[in-house]
């Protein structure tokens, strides 16, 4: 224990250290020959990986997705609430707030009405670009709609799986979240207002359409981005009160109870999980059993029995997921005892090495943590989510660098290096340790 203490806190220190690289990498060009570009990042841009990659044999990561932002950012909160941080944690995220604001001015029917940026991409690169019937209709509210934007702030021209409708909800969640904690200063909370409001109209007017799944694979509508809507209506229900809008707070209020009833649908009783999707043709997804599910409960889960961390159908589901992963990767044969599951996605992953995900068993981890605070079992999920912690560090390399994945073969990092998103859960699920214990 003494040990696992010790590297806690040492990979805790790295972690908000590597993360902070990802936030407003200013001095990071990233150039894409292939697509005629020069991309300087701006201050308040949250890229995915600071690391520049081409998929040879790094993935390009180069980009400011809106869901991977708001996490990033509720992790700068907790550093800057434990006094991490401080006022450099604030003066992040006010640049953070700036930049999302001027996203909403984004319109791609320029783009669409202009050839000089399509005849600059190499002609082997063309297939790979957005037509100009959907840049088009990049404009309004629909610019939230984007799955990512390029950490410059403008529209990503590559043909990508769009929309994505979870960062919204997502980002709405980070900012009530500070709100609560940091008690920003006059005008940085005017911008947040500002903000806060286009992300909870958006979530009220989209969430029952269809879009993309977290992993940006499957059309339909998705657990996690329920959920996420679900605690962002809920939440901003309270926002809209302060400010003697009750209407719109009845509204909110409304929707975000009749998600959740939605939601109690997504149980499978006879494989005991939920289900993390129905898509568009109500097809059955070989992905139904997915830790997004777990992911959803820890970005959105609220303090209540359903749908959270307490909620025993979400136990079972990550019973079952462990049990998957126990079976289908060989790095979690004959492991010590000390050590959980290495933890992925859904069955038959095949991006990359299709492995485990550090922030997926750090998932399973601060799952177990957050739920101990009302269990009768606690000591027990405490060991059970330092077993989870004790499976990161086994592939955790001696300089603390975390990837995107670790092979199910090898336990090599694969995919994204430096990736901010596994940072960020570090981090999260440590905060959710240190409550945990008395």
């Amino acid at each position: 224990m003494d040990w696992l203490n010790h590297w806690v806190e040492q990979q805790y220190l790295h972690s908000a250290r590597a993360m902070l690289r990802s936030i407003s990498p200013v001095d990071i060009i990233k150039i894409r020959p292939g697509f005629g570009q020069s991309v300087r990042a701006h201050k308040g841009s949250v890229v995915a990986s600071p690391i520049l990659g081409n998929y040879d044999p790094e993935p390009d990561y180069f980009f400011h997705w809106y869901r991977d932002s708001a996490i990033v950012i509720d992790a700068l909160r907790i550093l800057h609430g434990d006094a991490r941080l401080g006022i450099d944690a604030l003066a992040h995220f006010a640049d953070f707030v700036s930049f999302s604001l001027s996203l909403s001015g984004l319109d791609g029917h320029g783009l669409a009405h202009s050839a000089a940026w399509r005849d600059a991409v190499a002609p082997d690169f063309r297939r790979f670009l957005r037509s100009n019937e959907e840049l088009s209709s990049v404009q309004g509210d629909k610019a939230a709609g984007e799955t990512r934007v390029n950490p410059d702030g403008t529209l990503d021209i590559s043909s990508w799986p769009r929309p994505q409708r979870d960062g919204p909800a997502m980002t709405a969640i980070t900012l009530m979240r500070w709100l609560q904690s940091a008690g920003p200063p006059g005008e940085l909370k005017l911008a947040i207002d500002t903000l806060l409001l286009a992300h909870l109209e958006y979530t009220r007017r989209y969430w029952r359409e269809s879009g993309f799944d977290i992993w940006e694979e499957e059309k339909g509508l998705h657990y996690y981005t329920l959920r996420a809507a679900a605690t962002a209506l809920g939440l901003g229900a309270a926002w809209y009160e302060k400010r003697a809008d009750n209407a719109a707070a009845a509204v909110c209020r409304a929707d975000s109870l009749e998600i959740l009833r939605r939601l109690d649908g997504y149980w499978r009783e006879g494989p005991r999980f939920y289900c993390s999707r129905v898509l568009d043709d109500n097809a059955v997804s070989a992905k139904e059993l997915d830790i997004s599910v777990i992911l959803a409960a820890l970005h959105a889960g609220g303090d209540g029995e359903s749908h959270s961390v307490f909620d025993p159908k979400m136990h079972a589901t990550l019973a079952k997921l462990e049990m998957l992963f126990d079976a289908d990767y060989a790095i979690n044969r004959n492991r010590p005892a000390t050590r959980a599951p290495a933890m992925g996605r859904y069955p038959g992953d095949v991006y990359y090495s299709g492995g485990a995900y550090y922030f997926s068993t750090l998932a399973a981890a601060e799952f177990c943590f957050r739920a101990a605070a009302r269990s009768p079992d606690a000591k027990e999920l405490i060991k059970r989510g330092d077993a989870f912690l004790e499976t990161v560090r086994a592939y955790t390399p001696p300089s603390g660098d975390l990837s995107e994945q670790f092979d199910q073969h090898s336990g090599a990092q694969r995919s994204a290096q430096q990736l901010a998103w596994s940072y960020a859960a570090f981090i999260s699920c440590v905060d959710a340790r240190r409550r945990a214990f008395p």
